[in-house]
């Protein structure tokens, strides 16, 4: 990568996010964050210099920056990848922590947070603007959508779908050729071993719908 990258969000996955960065030899330029309080404060040395839609820093990406966005909520997320395409006409970057392991065959596409230990298997596909955090798998053949969350330690077998938005909680495992609908949710420690509908969320081992 040869441009500096603005990170867009302070919090605890952009500190990730600048570690990534820094040990892959990358320049991060700045921090944008929407707290006002932490804006002219810094974060191993690199300046919160303003807010996510200030106009000013933002010029910068697509000419003379990257950008990545560093939040975990799906809604503000979004929001930010919206921005990006429609005032700058960008797409974010990945940021891949340099102990993932990801196949030649697999398909990454744009905006990923690919943190430590990740392992992404031969001809499995990610889609845009996904978190997959420490040490989980994506096997062989798998296929995430947009905007998906893996936590730590969850595995998601050969040949599993994780729909646009779903989030899989943490130590979470979901067998071969199930999907997960969209925006679905499924709790930490579950193993899923059927497939999940639209905007479910299930829980347990094996895992079952919440009534609400």
């Amino acid at each position: 990568m040869d441009k500096p990258v603005i990170i867009l969000g302070a919090g605890s996955l952009g500190k990730a996010a600048l570690e990534i960065f820094q040990q892959n030899g990358v320049i991060v330029y700045c921090f944008l964050d929407d707290n006002k309080d932490l804006h002219q404060q810094e974060i191993d040395d690199i300046a919160i210099m303003g807010s996510t839609d200030d106009d000013g820093y933002l010029k910068y990406i697509g000419k003379k920056c990257e950008a990545f966005i560093a939040v975990d909520d799906q809604s503000y997320r979004k929001g930010l990848v919206t921005l990006l395409k429609e005032r700058r006409k960008v797409m974010p970057v990945n940021a891949v922590h340099s102990s993932a392991h990801l196949a030649t065959s697999a398909h990454i596409a744009h905006g990923n947070f690919i943190n430590s230990g990740v392992t992404i298997g031969a001809h499995a596909k990610v889609g845009n603007h996904c978190l997959l955090h420490t040490n989980s798998v994506i096997d062989h053949e798998a296929e995430l959508g947009d905007l998906v969350q893996i936590g730590a330690a969850s595995v998601v077998n050969t040949g599993a779908k994780i729909e646009e938005g779903a989030f899989i909680g943490s130590g979470a495992i979901i067998v071969s050729g199930v999907t997960i609908g969209k925006n679905a949710r499924v709790g930490a420690g579950s193993i899923v071993i059927a497939d999940v509908k639209a905007g479910e969320t299930v829980f347990g081992n094996p895992a079952q719908a919440i009534k609400s």
